[in-house]
């Protein structure tokens, strides 16, 4: 059987990853994603309104007239978790496809909310659930079966397209995470079996490839968070927490270590309120029930009025701008356009990291500088990664022991470390591993 790979988006860069797997006449989509920072140094880009053609000339989102010179027909549009840079495009992108969206529930409820917010484009591609552990027969002779992983998002998975030369192993995003806070630990066991199956080729995502050791287990993130919040258990001003809205294991640890310190958690920003109330909705989290959640700016500043008047020190908001977003709600604090009002030797505690990108940083860099301005005081990095480290790249390579290994997620300098690791495990460029571009096609078997 032919079997090609089109890497479409996310192959020179961080971000708008999609890949398509031909096998046969038949072909498998995985992620159709968006590039938040090809967006963010645009001043009031709404995507929504937007056509595809404009957000692929822009950068935002793949480029897949590609998919023209791949002969065959599109059976499932496979997203592994619900991240934008995973999902964000699917809205613009999917519409082009008579081909169901397969994934797990959560990540269903996301791509299902991001097409309903679609201003330009009717997307009616059917949406079908699987479960982690589950599969699906697909196209001529194909199954698709989805492998549990642990990222920094519910409900991710790594899918896996059985071929009768063997299994396509698509590795975005996840960590050796065996103590997860939410959810189970990543199924090596599965994989080493895959492994023993024959895998033709493994896509792995290389955010992290170029870091020694392997990434702690969120359960470290966890003790690390309690050890900041607890420490504060005296103080009489306000805290306030930042995190990925996406990320609910520790949006659920915020949650927990505030009312440990007796302070009532608020969740405020839009998307802090769409991911979290989907999260509680599908069963995945139940918080106590005086955790409010707000989203619209109205109701937001409604509450910041409250906790001043009701005082600061009986609350700890966890709110959106980790990354420094212009509009995001702690960057609003930062520039003193909330009731919210910062004073000397309030803490902000940063359970993110920076983004390794220039936009990102630079607005993360201004957001910090604009907080301490008003007084507060920065705590920094109260995170692990939801990326494999080094040591997890070359377990993975050992559980599978693929013939062909494609590296993605990252730009050429990214991918240096995994090509090194890989050379080490006997892997050979050009013939083996291949480190490729946007809109190329890799023909792996003729």
């Amino acid at each position: 059987m032919e079997i090609e790979i089109a890497t479409i988006g996310g192959y020179e860069e961080v971000g708008r990853q999609m890949t398509a797997v031909r096998a046969g006449d038949d072909v498998v989509v995985f992620d159709m994603g968006l590039n938040l920072s090809k967006v963010l140094i645009h001043d009031n880009v709404q995507t929504e309104k937007m056509h595809s053609l404009d957000l692929i000339d822009m950068g935002a989102i793949p480029d897949d007239r590609v998919m023209s010179d791949i002969e065959g027909d599109v059976k499932a549009i496979v997203p592994t978790h619900g991240h934008l840079d995973h999902i964000g495009a699917i809205s613009k992108l999917a519409h082009r496809y008579n081909a169901p969206i397969v994934a797990t529930p959560f990540t269903i409820e996301l791509v299902k909310q991001e097409i309903q917010d679609e201003n330009k484009f009717m997307v009616e591609n059917d949406l079908q659930k699987m479960d982690a552990g589950s599969s699906m027969e697909i196209g001529n002779g194909l199954e698709l079966e989805f492998v549990n992983v642990a990222h920094s998002i519910i409900d991710a998975i790594n899918p896996v397209l059985h071929t009768p030369e063997g299994a396509i192993v698509y590795g975005l995003d996840k960590r050796m995470d065996h103590t997860p806070v939410i959810g189970d630990p990543i199924d090596m066991e599965r994989f080493r079996e895959i492994g023993r199956e024959g895998v033709l080729c493994y896509i792995e995502d290389c955010t992290n490839a170029n870091k020694k050791g392997r990434t702690p287990s969120e359960s470290v993130a966890r003790r690390h968070l309690q050890d900041v919040v607890t420490s504060m258990e005296d103080y009489d001003g306000g805290i306030v927490a930042t995190t990925f809205s996406s990320h609910i294991a520790r949006v659920k640890s915020l949650v927990e270590f505030a009312q440990e310190i007796d302070r009532t958690p608020i969740l405020l920003g839009r998307s802090m309120e769409k991911y979290s109330g989907t999260a509680e909705r599908l069963g995945f989290v139940d918080f106590p029930e005086e955790v409010g959640m707000f989203g619209h700016r109205k109701s937001v500043d409604r509450t910041f009025k409250r906790i001043m008047k009701e005082g600061k020190e009986n609350f700890l908001p966890v709110v959106t701008g980790h990354q420094g977003e212009p509009r995001a709600m702690l960057t609003r604090m930062g520039r003193g356009e909330t009731p919210y009002q910062l004073e000397d030797g309030d803490k902000v505690l940063f359970s993110a990291r920076v983004i390794p990108e220039p936009t990102n940083e630079g607005q993360r860099y201004q957001s910090e500088n604009l907080l301490q301005m008003q007084g507060a005081r920065i705590y920094d990095d109260i995170h692990v990664s939801g990326h494999l480290c080094q040591e997890g790249h070359y377990e993975m390579l050992d559980a599978l022991q693929p013939q062909h290994v494609i590296p993605a997620h990252q730009d050429m300098k990214g991918y240096s470390g995994y090509v090194g690791l890989a050379k080490n495990q006997g892997y050979e460029l050009g013939r083996d591993l291949h480190v490729t571009h946007n809109g190329n096609v890799i023909q792996l078997v003729e």
